[in-house]
C-alpha cells in the first residue's frame, strides 16, 4: 500500500504544471533523513521553519516603525505571512508547487536583525564580513536552529531562501514567486502602515499609479497578482506595462516613507544600541551563550557576537543594552 505521502506525490505529477518542482525531484538534503509516511519533504520544511525559534522571535521584529504603539502595525512576522499568503495564491494559480512556495516564503526573513533594515545596516558596518538578512536566514537554518544542528532542510527551500531579494535569481519557480510576493507585499502593507501613522495619506501616491494599479491595497495587490498569472509560463514574469507601475510604486514607497524623517525618526539610535551590544560582547565574548561560544571556536568572536546579536528582537536588544549601559536606581 502507498503511504499518504506517496499519494501526494503521484498527485503533484497529475496536477502540477511541466515547470514545476516535483518534491520526488528535490537535490535532497545535506544530510539524509528516513521519509515521512504523511508529508512530502517540501512539507516537512515547511513545518521545521513554523516550529523553530527563529520564526517565533519575529513577532517582536520590526517590519518598518520602530515600537509602534499601536496593535495594527506590521511586524516582521504579519509581513511573512502576508507574504506567504500572495506566494501560494500565485502558486496555486499557476500550478506551482505550493508546499515549497510556502516553506520559502515563512523562511525568508529568519535571519532578520532586530530594527529591521537600519539593525541589519547597522550590524554589517561593524563586521569585516558582508552581512546580509538573507544569508543570515540561511545560516540560521543550516547551523544555527536546534543548538547548531540547524533544520537540514532540503537544497530548494534554501536556494528560494538565500535568493530572495537580490543578485541572481531563485534555481526555482517557486523560489521566484516568492521574490516577487515578497515586494509585493512590503511595497504595499508598508504605504498601508505609513497612511495609518499620518507619515503620508492616500492622495499622494502618483496620480498614474492609482489609474494603473489601483486606489488602495487590496486592488493593487489583485492587479500585481493577476498581471503574474497572466504573463508567467517558463519564468515569473509581470507584463511591461504593470511592471513599470509596480517599480514606480517602489520608488515613491523609498522617497515617500523609507527616507522620511518622521517615519525614521528613531533610527537614528539603532546604531548606536548595535554597536554598544557588539563592543560589549567582543571585550566580554564569555557572556555569550553556550552555543555561541562553540561558534567562537569554530569561527571566530565576531561571527559568534553578529549570530548573537542578529538572533535579537527588538524588546531584549534594548533591555540587554540597557542592563549593560544604563545605570540603575539604588535601593535599599
Amino acid at each position: 500500500m502507498s503511504s499518504i505521502r506517496e499519494m501526494t506525490e503521484n498527485n503533484e505529477k497529475l496536477i502540477l504544471c511541466e515547470n514545476a518542482t516535483l518534491c520526488v525531484n528535490s537535490r535532497g538534503r545535506k544530510r539524509e533523513e528516513e521519509k515521512c509516511a504523511l508529508r512530502t519533504d517540501f512539507q516537512r520544511d515547511r513545518d521545521r521553519i513554523i516550529h523553530s525559534k527563529a520564526f517565533r522571535r519575529l513577532k517582536h521584529k520590526t517590519q518598518v516603525f520602530l515600537s509602534p504603539e499601536s496593535d495594527h502595525y506590521r511586524t516582521r512576522l504579519t509581513h511573512t505571512l502576508e507574504v506567504a499568503q500572495i506566494a501560494r495564491t500565485l502558486a496555486r494559480a499557476l500550478r506551482l508547487n505550493e508546499d515549497l512556495t510556502e516553506a520559502i516564503a515563512l523562511g525568508h526573513d529568519l535571519g532578520h536583525t532586530p530594527f529591521g533594515h537600519a539593525g541589519e545596516r547597522a550590524l554589517a558596518e561593524l563586521l569585516p564580513f558582508e552581512f546580509t538578512h538573507y544569508e543570515q536566514s540561511v545560516r540560521v537554518c543550516e547551523k544555527l536552529e536546534k543548538d547548531g544542528k540547524g533544520l537540514n532542510l532540503t537544497y530548494e527551500v534554501l536556494n528560494g531562501i538565500d535568493r530572495h531579494t537580490k543578485g541572481a535569481f531563485a534555481d526555482t519557480l517557486e523560489g521566484r514567486v516568492v521574490r516577487f510576493a515578497d515586494r509585493i507585499a512590503y511595497i504595499n502593507h508598508d504605504i498601508d502602515d505609513a497612511i495609518r501613522a499620518g507619515v503620508i495619506s492616500g492622495e499622494q501616491i502618483p496620480k498614474e499609479i492609482v489609474e494603473h494599479l489601483g486606489n488602495n491595497k487590496s486592488a493593487r495587490i489583485s492587479t500585481l497578482v493577476n498581471s503574474i498569472v497572466k504573463n508567467s509560463g517558463a519564468d515569473i514574469a509581470m507584463d511591461k506595462e504593470t511592471e513599470k507601475y509596480y517599480d514606480m510604486l517602489h520608488e515613491f514607497l523609498f522617497d515617500a516613507v523609507y527616507k522620511n524623517p518622521v517615519a525614521k525618526s528613531e533610527e537614528t539610535k539603532v546604531f548606536g544600541i548595535i554597536e554598544g551590544l557588539f563592543n560589549y560582547y567582543i571585550k566580554n565574548p564569555d557572556k555569550l551563550g553556550r552555543e555561541y561560544l562553540q561558534i567562537v571556536e569554530a569561527e571566530g568572536e565576531k561571527r559568534a557576537i553578529a549570530d548573537y546579536i542578529a538572533g535579537m528582537t527588538d524588546h531584549y536588544a534594548i533591555t540587554v543594552y540597557s542592563d549593560i549601559y544604563i545605570p540603575k536606581a539604588w535601593t535599599i
